[in-house]
């Protein structure tokens, strides 16, 4: 038998009538935040008509008659009649003076915060202008009302005078006046970081001059480096006008602009019907909504691609709902603002020639009739740089003979790096790339303040640029795993380097990241020195987090491979396949730290001029690299090289076996770029920037972002500034070293026992655990200090030997046996 379905009875008096429904209605939040709104308003006018009518209406609020609040006799002069007046003496005379003003701000943002118009930090308001109004209440009776003594009221109200004649009595003068200005640098460090360098430079004025002058000369040397001197040759006024300043204040979002697809077919009178929509799609892919657009007079029909709404400049933290929070300690930790990137000068806007593009059309369609060639439709999509052609050919033509028309092409047109794509991927069609005479430089900011940039949720965004369809192009470098960028000299190389760190900054917390720079050449990447506490890692005998020296790099590539072996030992115990199952693992408190399980970082190690490194060290540095690329990927280790010279003997196929991502400026002939590539193509581009991408079938053309060298600069003092950690992640020391710890007993120096040693041997015997994240955690010390000290323990008998990443076993049981040690130690 069916049970009868029974009616849940309402649970208590709101319920019931429907009360609870209707508080907690948007409709009544909208409402209420309207009535709030209108009584800021309303206390506005009553705040503004008291200055002037404030002498009259203070006499008689001061002596009131019963019933004379009521106005009768119109004997208030406030504009908000009695009401107003009563509201402004007692916010004005009897509390905040002229700061007063604040309450109706703070009523005002409030009700906006419930009517939903603007998302709002309702508490940071509340007590921002909080503590800025009883600020100037106090300074405005300081200095204001000694000089206005016939005023009625003190200029900071009754509040204002109580607290400078206490504050006074107490600390006198001077401390008032300390007292102020600390209050409102505290307050302004609170609105806005820059207050700090503000500060700094007012205190210290000739290192400001000094540093300003010292980076005009930075940046004129910069300008003579082989791999950016034709970057920024093509970007004169991005780095000559917008590199002047650079924004300090929060700018909106901005939308990027639409792509255009020019319609060529009737313009070209090819003679043939022109197919029906029907049966002939489109041939940009980019918006499924083109609108149309009809040009006066000459029957072109321009189909504007929708591109990507900015989502604002501040770039925000995904809410991480977890038991431990893999930010801390340095949750106050800021990501770098759009502000401190030059905007771009076109203002996203691309720039069309339609004068370009009809002549362009004619010769095509000339030179493949010359060939035999016939053609039903042609569109032309205008991207920064190039201009795609789109032809379909007519019935019966083979892809092979357009194939073969490049030079033909080129010639007729007068132009280099014309490139032939037949067929074009997914697509029925044939593409012919040709570069614009006026080509649009993308900007570092147009591209990270996209939609796409902000809402992504790759683990290691990198971006590049833009491709022909004017979209951001991006990729996840933990599904590449590993990167190869080649190209000749001055083509775009160093740049394209320094755009993907940026991206990595923008987007990563330095508990979440850490970098290795390699730079043979010692100029490239010093410009990252001042965020190597936060962002870098290193092995701790080195003395610069840069590594520019070829030993030391052989040193931290077999360190990393140390670490890379360490990191797969606690995946196995802790029963994860990849450091994102067992970061996810360690955040739910399902790993225990005692047993030497920690958060773990990803780790990008980037290397500029491999070339230079194996002609110097040849196997020595290529057998590491292999090893890394091969097996890190599941333990968040990441490789990008770099090289200016393309060659079998340099990119080996070692390398390239393992380095599935590649990134080929222009180079100068063909076999360079099928070294790259494993293709021609990259010897067809035209420089500045112009990159083609790989990681699959086909490789994509992209327009390289370009950062200058101010904007890097004011990135890492951004960073430098910011809450983070005191010194550089320590990498393991490699195996095989003298100076290995953790587990190799020969390694340990008895003659000179650390400081820390017998406290550390007291905390192991104490809690009987023989750990070397114990040891770590408990003294702040680095790993590689924390595994000496463990070896110091085991050649003295404190601990036993090491069984791979599990606690050692405590072979002391009492400290009387720990202070007989001691004293045969010392003696």
């Amino acid at each position: 038998m069916a049970k009868k379905k029974t009616e849940r009875k309402a649970s208590n008096f709101k319920e019931a009538i429907g009360l609870q429904s209707i508080l907690k209605s948007e409709r009544t939040d909208f409402l209420l935040g309207m009535v709030i709104a209108l009584f800021a308003v309303y206390t506005f006018v009553a705040l503004f008509s008291y200055i002037n009518t404030g002498a009259e209406d203070q006499s008689l609020l001061e002596h009131t008659r019963p019933g004379e609040w009521l106005n009768q006799g119109k004997v208030f002069k406030n504009y908000c009649g009695s009401m107003g007046a009563i509201l402004s003496y007692t916010l004005v005379t009897k509390n905040f003076g002229y700061a007063a003003f604040f309450v109706p701000c703070f009523l005002l943002v409030s009700g906006i915060k419930m009517m939903q118009i603007y998302v709002l930090n309702i508490w940071k308001w509340f007590f921002g202008m909080g503590i800025a109004m009883i600020w100037l209440s106090v300074f405005l009776a300081k200095v204001l009302a000694p000089l206005m003594p016939e005023a009625i009221f003190n200029p900071g109200g009754y509040h204002g005078s109580v607290c400078v004649d206490f504050t006074e009595n107490v600390i006198g003068p001077p401390g008032l006046t300390a007292v102020l200005f600390f209050t409102a640098i505290a307050l302004l460090t609170f609105v806005s970081k820059q207050t700090i360098t503000w500060v700094r430079r007012m205190f210290n004025p000739i290192k400001n001059f000094t540093g300003k002058a010292s980076e005009i000369v930075t940046d004129k040397l910069s300008n003579t480096d082989s791999d950016t001197t034709d970057i920024e040759d093509g970007h004169t006024k991005l780095s000559t006008e917008d590199d002047k300043t650079t924004n300090s204040a929060k700018e909106t979002g901005k939308e990027s602009e639409p792509t255009p697809v020019i319609d060529l077919t009737e313009f070209s009178n090819l003679g043939a019907k022109k197919p029906n929509k029907a049966t002939a799609e489109p041939i940009i892919t980019a918006t499924p909504t083109p609108t149309p657009i009809k040009t006066d007079g000459e029957k072109l029909t321009v189909e504007v691609g929708k591109d990507e709404k900015a989502k604002g400049e501040q770039l925000t933290d995904e809410a991480i709902n977890t038991p431990i929070n893999p930010l801390e300690p340095f949750t106050r930790y800021k990501y770098p603002t759009l502000s401190l990137l030059t905007k771009d000068e076109n203002d996203g806007k691309p720039y069309i020639d339609m004068d370009e593009i009809k002549a362009y059309n004619e010769e095509i369609i000339k030179v493949l009739k010359s060939f035999g060639i016939e053609i039903r439709e042609i569109k032309a999509t205008v991207g920064p740089t190039i201009t795609l052609y789109e032809i379909t050919p007519a019935e019966g033509i083979r892809i092979t003979k357009i194939r073969n028309l490049e030079d033909d092409i080129a010639l007729r047109l007068s132009a280099l790096g014309v490139r032939i794509i037949a067929p074009i991927p997914g697509k029925g069609t044939i593409g012919i790339e040709v570069p614009n005479k006026k080509r649009h430089n993308v900007s570092m900011e147009s591209i990270l303040n996209s939609k796409k940039f902000q809402e992504t949720k790759y683990d290691l965004p990198i971006v590049l640029g833009k491709t022909i369809t004017n979209e951001v192009f991006m990729a996840d470098l933990t599904k590449i795993p590993h990167l190869l960028v080649a190209g000749a000299t001055g083509q775009g190389k160093s740049v394209g380097l320094n755009v993907i760190i940026t991206s990595l900054l923008y987007k990563k917390h330095p508990n979440e990241l850490k970098l290795v720079l390699i730079d043979p050449k010692k100029v490239e990447f010093s410009v990252y020195s001042p965020i190597a506490d936060h962002f870098m890692a290193q092995v701790d005998d080195d003395d610069e987090p840069i590594i520019t020296d070829v030993t030391k790099v052989v040193r931290t590539l077999k360190s990393l491979c140390t670490l890379m072996d360490h990191r797969y030992d606690l995946l196995k115990l802790a029963g994860a396949r990849n450091l994102k199952e067992y970061n996810d693992k360690f955040l739910h408190r399902r790993l225990n730290p005692e047993h030497g399980h920690e958060f773990m970082p990803y780790i990008v190690v980037i290397i500029d001029e491999f070339g230079d490194l194996i002609m110097t060290a040849g196997k020595e540095v290529e057998m590491p690299i292999a090893r890394i690329a091969q097996l890190a990927r599941a333990v968040g280790i990441h490789m990008i090289i770099a090289t200016q010279r393309p060659t079998t003997s340099i990119i080996t196929g070692n390398i390239k076996a393992n380095f599935p991502g590649r990134i080929a400026f222009k180079v100068s002939s063909m076999m360079d770029s099928r070294i790259i590539l494993d293709r021609p193509g990259a010897n067809q581009l035209i420089g500045m920037g112009d990159m083609l991408y790989l990681n699959g079938n086909e490789p994509t053309r992209v327009q390289c972002a370009f950062i200058s060298t101010k904007e890097i600069g004011e990135i890492n003092e951004f960073i430098e500034h910011q809450s983070g950690p005191t010194h550089p992640m320590e990498l393991p020391e490699p195996k095989g070293d003298d100076s290995e710890g953790g587990g190799n007993t020969g390694g340990a120096d008895m003659g000179s026992l650390d400081p820390f040693f017998e406290e550390a041997a007291r905390s192991v015997i104490v809690s009987q655990q023989g750990s070397t994240s114990m040891i770590q955690r408990r003294f702040s010390i680095g790993y590689n200090r924390a595994g000496r000290l463990m070896d110091q323990l085991e050649k003295a008998g404190i601990v036993g030997a090491a069984h791979g990443s599990k606690p050692r076993d405590v072979l002391i049981a009492d400290e009387g046996q720990l202070t007989a040690i001691m004293n045969q130690l010392r003696g």
